[in-house]
């Protein structure tokens, strides 16, 4: 089983999870940038960051024969802050780095005119910038910010083939199937999606524009979960060809718009890795 997560926040895990991670089939990986758990105080704190996302997170994962890539932005709570918000003024010197492979995460946390006026600017500078968009739909009042979302990502001019509504559930997957844009899962413990919905959720609406991913960060999460997906699909009765088309060719269809996904000679890195693993004594 291959495996392309495509949407995990490594800057929260450790050395080890890479490790476990190869072992368990992920070849590739998408890190979004996002708010890490407490307020950044200046747009230094950013470009630190995501000078982390495109330097040490690709060495890293490297180590394990797993391709990093990454999506920055100015995320969805911190733009109500002010300090913050100038991020945007430095955001397309990150966009024409080869690693960076979308905007995001985008959209809305608590939908203020702030999170408006965030979203509709990255969104156009995704356009500018022809790559595709991430975008975060809110952990709150869900429905209503996958409407809103929809209605800003239809002003912007951005083609929906381009666009990713993450962390979707069995409530808004109809909102977003028929209008063209790619529908993301978060295999997440207790907050989002298990393999079980899942499953079913792929049952009632296919496999087409469908991303699966593990989101997991800094709290209570899982990044072999995308593993336990592909598992429970075929223990469902999906073939082979159904696992690889969820966890390997959409993520490669959606983030390969950007021209910049780099997953040349994955097969022999992942054998070089099963090889060493092997003779280190792991599994």
């Amino acid at each position: 089983m291959r495996i392309f997560d495509p949407h995990i926040h490594m800057t929260s895990r450790t050395t080890d999870d890479y490790e476990r991670m190869a072992a368990a089939g992920v070849r590739a990986v998408v890190e979004p940038a996002f708010w890490l758990g407490q307020p950044r105080t200046s747009v230094a704190s950013f470009t630190d960051y995501f000078d982390s996302l495109v330097g040490w997170e690709p060495f890293r994962a490297g180590q394990f024969g797993v391709r990093h890539h990454a999506t920055v932005a100015l995320n969805p709570k911190e733009a109500n802050d002010p300090r913050c918000r100038p991020v945007l003024d430095v955001l397309p010197r990150y966009l024409e780095k080869d690693a960076v492979v979308a905007v995001g995460e985008i959209g809305y946390d608590s939908m203020t005119p702030e999170e408006d006026a965030a979203f509709a600017a990255q969104l156009a500078l995704a356009v500018a910038h022809d790559l595709p968009a991430m975008v975060h739909t809110p952990h709150r009042d869900k429905a209503r910010g996958v409407d809103r979302s929809l209605a800003v990502i239809a002003e912007s001019g951005i083609e929906p083939g381009r666009v990713v509504l993450d962390h979707l559930n069995e409530v808004t997957v109809r909102q977003v199937r028929d209008t063209g844009c790619w529908l993301g899962f978060s295999i997440y413990p207790d907050t989002k999606m298990s393999p079980p919905r899942m499953v079913e959720l792929l049952k009632a609406y296919g496999t087409e524009r469908m991303l699966v991913n593990s989101a997991a960060d800094w709290g209570r999460s899982d990044p072999l979960l995308t593993r336990a997906t592909g598992e429970a699909m075929l223990a469902a009765g999906f073939t082979d060809d159904d696992v690889d088309r969820v966890l390997w060719r959409n993520p490669v269809e959606f983030y390969g718009q950007s021209g910049r996904l780099d997953l040349d000679d994955t097969d022999a890195a992942a054998a070089t890795f099963a090889g060493n693993s092997i003779l280190r004594g792991g599994s």
